[in-house]
């Protein structure tokens, strides 16, 4: 156990649901190669050194567990047993602090906070024998992370080498109103068919995530560059050489300009203002357009790109009425201003989809939170074609 660094073993990757196909693209460019992919994450095969590499470069993912042991084992009991065999002394600072996450279909376990107190105490007793001191342990994923994946009697053990999620990208110290969660953000990006040389108009920004990912994907910016912890490095063999190379790597490969335009534009003051100062976080300020407008009001410019929308669902009561106007001019414009442009709405009411007014030519599935989203995509020609709506 004291050579994970170096060795390879199972690592599972983790996403939200829908994320796997866009998280398995990045982890091919990044030079490895998945053995499995499934709808909620991408199994490799690779060393804890090779995790501290895919922690800072993934945009899509949330965890990366790296597997230490697998057994079976029927009850808590038998867990908290053969889990207090393993050496962990040899893994994490018993003078330290640690904190165990779980996934857990066991008929025994009621609670998933029971199975991550089971797996607390057969570190804690396995430390106390050897060292005869008690490490702290808790619910603040600052430092060391063990995770438990448990389905019926089969167990495995991992460290999660990220600690804290990498689904927040760590510059949005302003949420703002309703954002949407960065991983998602970039995996609706790499939905589309933007080929980040051209424009990336978005109409409605809120908080700016959409287009502060557009600017760090275009300019090879990765998310590791504005976090200094992780899970990996609270575990005993961390070298930190391999992280500061790693992060110089990702330093050297900024594109520090683009010649094209992405334009953020939102009707409300105070959510440019919040936009405006997470792209200063994300180091990307100044490659954005930012304006406070009416979305029918945004600037279109000439040539070719993605205009993505983002607007609200209509999830409280007595707002319906009013989106259905919005969405209807929200259909409008792309249809009127955006010509030659590739048109994206991200909704999670497809009765409002329909105000629209455009036949989609995909629907891409996605989940926002546990709300069941698409992202339609429309071909704006550059015509007075009209396309009728088809909606169902």
């Amino acid at each position: 156990m004291d050579q994970v660094f170096n060795t390879a073993a199972k690592v599972i990757i983790t996403c939200n649901k829908r994320l796997s196909i866009y998280l398995e693209q990045e982890v091919i460019a990044l030079g490895f190669t998945p053995i499995r992919v499934f709808p909620t994450g991408v199994e490799l095969n690779v060393s804890l050194n090779d995790c501290i590499r895919l922690n800072l470069n993934l945009r899509c993912a949330s965890q990366v567990l790296y597997k230490l042991h697998d057994f079976t084992a029927e009850n808590h009991d038998e867990l908290h047993e053969k889990l207090s065999k393993l050496e962990w002394e040899k893994l994490i600072d018993f003078g330290g602090y640690f904190s165990v996450t779980s996934n857990v279909d066991n008929p025994t376990i009621t609670t998933p906070l029971f199975a991550n107190l089971r797996v607390k105490d057969a570190i804690v007793d396995r430390i106390k024998q050897i060292h005869k001191i008690r490490p702290d342990s808790g619910s603040d994923y600052s430092k060391a992370v063990i995770h438990l994946y448990w389905k019926e009697n089969a167990a495995e053990i991992f460290i999660d080498t990220s600690g804290e999620t990498l689904a927040k990208h760590s510059y949005r110290k302003i949420p703002g109103k309703a954002p949407m969660l960065e991983a998602l953000a970039s995996g609706t990006i790499y939905a589309t068919a933007w080929d980040k040389k051209s424009n990336f108009v978005n109409p409605m920004c809120g908080s700016g995530t959409l287009a502060i990912e557009a600017a760090m994907i275009a300019t090879n910016r990765a998310p590791g560059l504005f976090r200094m912890n992780y899970g990996f490095m609270h575990i005993l063999g961390y070298d930190e050489e391999v992280f500061l190379t790693e992060r110089q790597k990702i330093k050297d490969q900024v594109i520090k300009n683009i010649d094209f335009k992405i334009i953020a534009s939102d009707i409300s003051e105070s959510a440019i203002d919040i936009s405006i100062r997470n792209a200063q976080t994300a180091g990307v300020d100044t490659l954005i357009d930012f304006r406070v407008c009416d979305f029918a009001e945004t600037p279109i410019p000439e040539g070719k790109g993605v205009v993505m929308f983002n607007p609200e669902y209509g999830e409280r009561l007595g707002q319906f009425t009013e989106l259905e106007i919005t969405y209807k001019r929200i259909g409008d414009f792309m249809k009127q201003e955006c010509k030659g442009y590739k048109g994206y709405i991200f909704t999670g009411n497809p009765e409002l989809a329909k105000k629209i007014g455009l036949k989609a030519a995909k629907r891409i599935e996605f989940y926002s939170a546990k709300l069941d989203c698409r992202l339609l995509e429309y071909e704006l020609y550059d015509g007075t074609r009209r396309v009728v709506s088809t909606e169902e």
